[in-house]
């Protein structure tokens, strides 16, 4: 099989800087790209990649799509080196065939809170919507004085609601210690990656902490591809696996993995664009595990709203998904 094949770079600011562990992140860069076959029937895929995740950029993106000229067949799709797996990803959700019929018809949505003290007045509008699974970001600022917030967003949630924190590997162990002996008896659902995956002896510190705490953690910066899902199912880890099917070459067979393993999994948006996160969605929508909130509660999210995914509401329909229009977000690049 043949394509023509095409290309664009975007660059897209943010309505508001998200402020991690990682530092202030201001604006989303990626690569769309699409195929066109010999019927003149055009088909998408984005690649999304997180530098700080351990991903190419969308420079090496831009240029390894600038290699593969105008043309492309299947021989040339394989031959793209294991570091350009967001790019891989793209072309494979591209060529991917469309589920006709979802899991289920209504996905759980967690909300997205700032980090620091913001996270207070920002809990109060998706209260009121109904949401009831919150994410907030924390190792951003000094632990006592996140601690105390900590507290202080407990005491706001109801008691029905379930908070997750994200550390993005901000954490060293004490750091990690103390605040998993203050979520025992919180209501904490899971910690997101408490050690950075390049910090030494993270895989066995990360093992310990899950072992040793009734908190669950959560594998998130630790699961960059395709692999890391292998090694950690061969670890034994007994948490839980944030999924963002941005950052997998071959989605479906790490999803058909973790569902033979039984594995704890949240599907999780990768900050991408709407045409991703189409393919995102699709992957949760048919999840064949527990259902659990997926973390998609981030949009309205961009400058220019085109490019924004459903809007972040308690549950989402399958229908909103399928009205997203890859080749309108094409356009909107040119």
């Amino acid at each position: 099989m043949h394509w023509r094949f095409s290309y664009r770079r975007y660059r897209l600011p943010f309505r508001r800087p998200l402020r991690t562990a990682h530092g202030e992140w201001r604006e989303r860069e990626g690569v769309y790209v699409r195929l066109e076959d010999a019927a003149g029937m055009a088909r998408y895929g984005e690649a999304a990649p997180i530098p700080w995740f351990g991903t190419e950029t969308a420079d090496e993106i831009e240029a390894a799509c600038r290699g593969l000229g105008p043309n492309l067949d299947g021989e040339a799709i394989a031959k793209l080196p294991p570091g350009l797996g967001r790019l891989r990803s793209a072309l494979a959700s591209a060529l991917a065939e469309r589920a006709a019929v979802p899991r289920t018809a209504v996905l759980p949505i967690a909300a997205l809170l700032p980090a620091g003290r913001a996270a207070l007045a920002a809990a109060a509008a998706p209260l009121e919507a109904g949401f009831r699974v919150f994410k907030w970001k924390v190792g951003v600022t000094d632990v006592a004085d996140e601690l105390v917030i900590l507290d202080d967003l407990c005491a706001v949630l109801p008691a029905s609601a379930k908070l997750r924190l994200d550390a993005n590997g901000a954490w060293d162990r004490r750091s990690a210690e103390r605040w998993l002996t203050r979520c025992a008896d919180r209501p904490v659902e899971f910690v997101e990656q408490p050690i950075a995956p390049g910090a030494r002896g993270a895989d066995d510190l990360l093992l310990g902490l899950a072992a040793d705490y009734p908190t669950a953690l959560a594998l998130d910066e630790s699961l960059v591809g395709d692999g890391d899902i292998e090694r950690w199912l061969g670890l034994g880890w007994p948490g839980v696996f944030i999924v963002k099917p941005a950052l997998l070459a071959d989605l479906p067979a790490a999803v058909a993995r973790l569902a033979a393993a039984r594995s704890s999994v949240v599907f999780s948006a990768a900050l991408e664009t709407a045409l991703g996160a189409q393919t995102a969605l699709r992957a949760a929508f048919l999840w064949t595990g527990e259902p659990r909130a997926s973390g998609f509660g981030v949009w309205p999210m961009f400058v220019d709203s085109r490019f924004d995914g459903p809007a972040a509401v308690p549950f989402l329909r399958w229908e909103e998904v399928e009205r997203i229009d890859p080749e309108a977000l094409w356009n909107a690049l040119s």
